[in-house]
């Protein structure tokens, strides 16, 4: 392996077994001596058929290596393929004719990022977008949040996050910007054609730079006495919404 390849880490046994089937690169594979199950057997059968490299090697290294659970279960990657902003809308609007994305603006956390690109490859969106400062790293433990979903939509790392929905918006996209200090709510805005939908950082929100981008503003309706969803329940709500009105929108055609 070259020394300019960043290796990153990859583990759980359906993460690993989802990248696999994705064709995502793997440097090798490590596994724990004496792991047995069935679920196993159709991952060495996949390791053996792509020629991929193995070990079997104690619990103990394996914890060494990683934190988290492993499942007996440590691929050795290289870094996330990023995508620039025009190959994803390309990519996109050759798939389909009204794609979805996420942009998320401030959205630190890495178990948030990976749990919202898995709504929205379950949604059937089309990638996301993250700032290259400033945004939660797409690594081993985001793909594993993901449940593989990080290897199967684009994802898109841009310098300037209102650069890029400039030109989403130029593109024909509709940028709608989930804040809770809107009045209108988000059945009322028009998800059913390309947009983007951009999330905030659960302390700051939005920025004003790119709530000013925003073709409409909505808000999830809060009735209980917390008055805010985490950020990926939050996305995972406002996604749906867009996939309720495009079925909608089908059906009434």
């Amino acid at each position: 392996m070259q020394d300019n390849v960043k290796v990153q880490y990859l583990f759980g046994m359906h993460p690993v077994m989802e990248a696999l089937r994705s064709g995502r690169k793997i440097e090798k594979v490590l596994l724990k001596k004496g792991l047995e199950s069935p679920q196993f057997r159709m991952l060495l059968q996949q390791l053996q058929e792509k020629r991929i490299p193995y070990q079997f090697v104690p619990a103990e290294k394996l914890d060494r290596t990683v934190r988290g659970v492993h499942q007996g279960v440590v691929a050795f990657i290289p870094a996330i393929d990023y995508v620039s902003i025009e190959e994803l809308v390309n990519n996109a609007l050759a798939l389909k004719d009204n794609p979805l994305f996420v942009i998320l603006d401030g959205v630190s956390d890495v178990r948030n990022l990976g749990a919202i690109a898995r709504t929205l490859e379950c949604a059937g969106g089309s990638g996301i977008i993250v700032p290259a400062k400033g945004g939660a790293a797409v690594n081993a433990e985001a793909v594993k949040a993901s449940a593989g979903a990080l290897m199967r939509i684009d994802t898109c790392k841009v310098p300037n996050l209102k650069l890029a929905a400039y030109y989403l918006k130029q593109s024909g996209f509709r940028i709608i910007a989930a804040t809770e200090k809107s009045a209108e709510r988000i059945y009322d805005a028009d998800m059913t054609g390309p947009c983007a939908i951009v999330m905030g950082s659960e302390g700051k929100g939005i920025s004003q730079s790119m709530l000013s981008l925003a073709d409409s503003k909505v808000s999830i309706p809060m009735e209980g006495e917390i008055s805010s969803l985490n950020v990926s329940a939050a996305t995972s709500v406002v996604v749906f919404e867009a996939v309720r009105q495009r079925l909608s929108s089908k059906g009434n055609k």
